[in-house]
């Protein structure tokens, strides 16, 4: 059955079918309709806000100056009523990396832009004075936010909803750590969905920007095929309660891998120079842990009630809502709860195992607004350099950092969230400290492209090597499919999930996760494409995917063709991630970037770790390389540059692209 009305001429269904255009030098704004035939090629999201990035963005301009593009897109499935959608991408120039920025966040805020009447918000220009975005039922206006300015994020929630009068506006907002243009900064909203990754919030307070607001009307889109969504919807509650993977997602959120990850090996421990902790001293930081004693109602025994939280239309409801204190400061649920990347980064990267510690570091972040990975993984840094030598308490105004000592740790975090002392270099991430510090300390920094490493190593999921170091915003564990989910075990014990999964993507030889081959390879860059999809299409990677995930790629392509009537494969969605992954890397070409930077921390092929199951294991470089070569053969990139040829990017419609960048 087709929809309730017919679409205007040149529209699809889904989309609002409105980009809102902001100049804040000048306070103008402007609404565009594009295409139908735009919207086919860019899709939303990702690809979409790179399509402004290469417009509006100048090459060489400085990631924190006005002419640095900040786009905030959705896409035609966003406001669907099925898990998984309500999903936003922001995109600029990364001020960490200094190519293509890209950081993507869940909750209401997107559903409701869709509402509002706009698939996406590019933002130009710098305002001369603070100001907030107020976009509401299709009309939008700039309002001054002097008075906001230097709050933290929960208190400007309730601020924005006082003043205008409406407890249901949804807020995406920057903290003080944006308004200070701490490079990791994040992008908030509801204070703990956070845009983390690559330093959007430093881009959005150098344009004095503080918040986009937004109230929608009615919650239900136009639709090209209503029961055909429906029925995807009722399957896909099947797996909500009864498979296994979104079972134990859904009770202990991400947080529940890692005494696993720990258990093979593959848990970074101080600063990466293990991959295990004790088991007793992982299981004090893990996801029961955190269930039993500090979800929301843990003390009553309705965890499952009032310990969880969910994104708009999402059954998963796989946010954790923490309720406690540390050190007598209590913790608040409106902060959420940590995931198990800022466990570890503030956990094991520490040698810290203080759930109470982590789960406060993990509300200072999200209420100054700030990525806990690269929050977590820089601490762990000043604390390596602490104990080396590199630097001393003259250094860090008294603070004795030392490995396990979480008070210091959280009064260091403090100091870099406020840019106060010693804080004030390590705001500029691990790399860019690291070079001010000097005296060897780039050899503890733990980063790819100037972007730190996430908590999944490369020394026990071989193809993770491959990806960190060709991503182009830098190590990212989002950004493909982990090898556990291509090993023959896993096929085999469930060919109709993983095994029907792999194949749809023409992957059908499974491989060890300890092998780097030319499968391997091939694996990497399949899954690379899918996840790129999924961040062009905007949806949850944890509701859809290549492997584990509630719904695969097939489901995603149903789900697609359903919201927007676009008939949409599996195969078609692989094309639309390749384009995606080709604009990243053709705008990293354009600001200089080249296959030089796609390496590893010396410390990864240098030294072997020590303790636990992987003791002894590094990473072979001469592997690394070959695959590299691999790689950039099969995505038809240029050996040489690492850049996307002229071939790639016009079979992908990007000869525009091409001539952008010359090749």
């Amino acid at each position: 059955m087709r929809g309730n009305r017919q679409r205007g001429l040149g529209m699809l269904y889904g989309y609002a079918g409105k980009i809102l255009h902001v100049d804040l030098t000048t306070h103008q704004i402007a609404v565009e309709e594009p295409s139908e035939e735009f919207y086919r090629t860019y899709v939303g999201g990702s690809a979409l806000g790179l399509y402004y990035l290469f417009k509006h963005t100048p090459a060489g301009a400085d990631p924190l100056g006005p002419e640095n593009t900040l786009t905030l897109a959705l896409s035609g499935v966003t406001g669907a009523a099925i898990a998984g959608q309500s999903r936003c991408t922001a995109v600029a120039k990364s001020p960490l990396t200094g190519g293509a920025g890209d950081s993507q966040a869940g909750g209401f805020w997107p559903a409701e832009l869709k509402f509002a009447g706009f698939d996406a918000v590019v933002i130009r220009g710098a305002s001369p004075e603070p100001v907030y975005l107020w976009i509401h039922q299709g009309e939008a206006e700039l309002r001054l936010a002097a008075h906001l300015w230097g709050k933290r994020t929960r208190r400007v929630d309730r601020m924005l909803q006082e003043e205008l009068d409406d407890t249901r506006v949804q807020i995406a907002q920057i903290g003080p750590a944006g308004e200070k243009q701490v490079r990791f900064a994040a992008i908030m909203n509801m204070a703990n969905r956070a845009h983390g990754r690559t330093g959007m919030g430093a881009v959005m307070g150098s344009k004095n920007l503080k918040a986009i607001v937004v109230r929608g009307g009615k919650k239900k889109l136009d639709l090209a095929d209503p029961e055909g969504l429906r029925a995807i919807m009722q399957a896909s509650l099947v797996g909500v309660r009864e498979d296994e993977d979104i079972v134990g997602l859904a009770q202990y959120g991400t947080i529940d891998i890692l005494e696993s990850q720990s258990a093979v090996g593959g848990l970074p421990t101080r600063n990466w120079t293990s991959g295990a902790m004790p088991e007793a001293r992982a299981a004090a930081i893990s996801g029961p842990r955190l269930f039993d004693e500090f979800l929301r109602g843990a003390a009553e025994g309705t965890q499952m009630k009032t310990g969880r939280d969910t994104c708009f239309s999402c059954a998963i409801r796989c946010k954790r809502v923490v309720e406690s204190e540390w050190e007598g400061r209590p913790i608040d649920p409106a902060s959420g709860g940590p995931e198990y990347e800022t466990t570890s980064v503030f956990g094991s990267y520490c040698d810290i195992d203080d759930l109470g510690a982590v789960s406060y570091a993990n509300q200072l972040c999200n209420e100054y607004g700030v990525d806990t990975i690269a929050a977590g993984a820089t601490m762990a840094f000043a604390i390596e350099c602490f104990e080396r030598g590199v630097i001393t308490a003259k250094d860090t105004g008294g603070i004795e950092l030392a490995w396990g000592d979480a008070p210091a740790m959280i009064r260091m975090l403090e100091a870099t969230l406020e840019r106060e002392g010693f804080g004030d270099v390590l705001a500029e991430g691990s790399a860019r400290a690291a070079a001010s510090i000097g005296n060897g300390a780039g050899a503890y920094a733990m980063t790819v492209k100037g972007t730190e490493l996430p908590a999944h190593m490369p020394h026990v999921k071989r193809s993770l090597a491959l990806v960190y170091a060709v991503n182009p915003f830098g190590a990212d564990h989002q950004s493909s499919e982990h090898d556990p989910g291509y090993e023959p075990e896993t096929i085999e014990t469930s060919p109709d999930k993983y095994g029907r999964r792999m194949a749809s993507l023409g992957l059908t030889e499974p491989q060890d996760p300890m092998v780097l081959n030319r499968q391997k390879v091939e694996f990497a860059l399949r899954t690379q494409y899918a996840y790129s999809a999924m961040d062009t299409v905007n949806v949850c990677q944890f509701v859809y995917g290549p492997a584990w995930e509630l719904m695969g790629m097939e489901e995603l392509a149903g789900v697609v063709t359903a919201v927007t009537g676009v008939q949409t494969t599996v195969d078609g969605l692989q094309e639309i991630g390749a384009r995606r992954l080709n604009m990243l890397r053709a705008f990293n070409a354009r600001e200089g970037l080249t296959r030089e930077s796609d390496t590893l921390p010396r410390r990864l092929f240098d030294e072997p770790l020590q303790g636990g199951m992987s003791d002894g294991v590094s990473i072979d470089e001469a592997e690394l390389a070959a695959a590299l070569d691999e790689y950039h053969r099969m995505a038809g990139w240029d050996l040489d540059t690492g850049s996307p040829t002229r071939e790639t990017l016009e079979g992908l419609g990007l000869a525009w692209i091409a001539d952008e960048i010359g090749v």
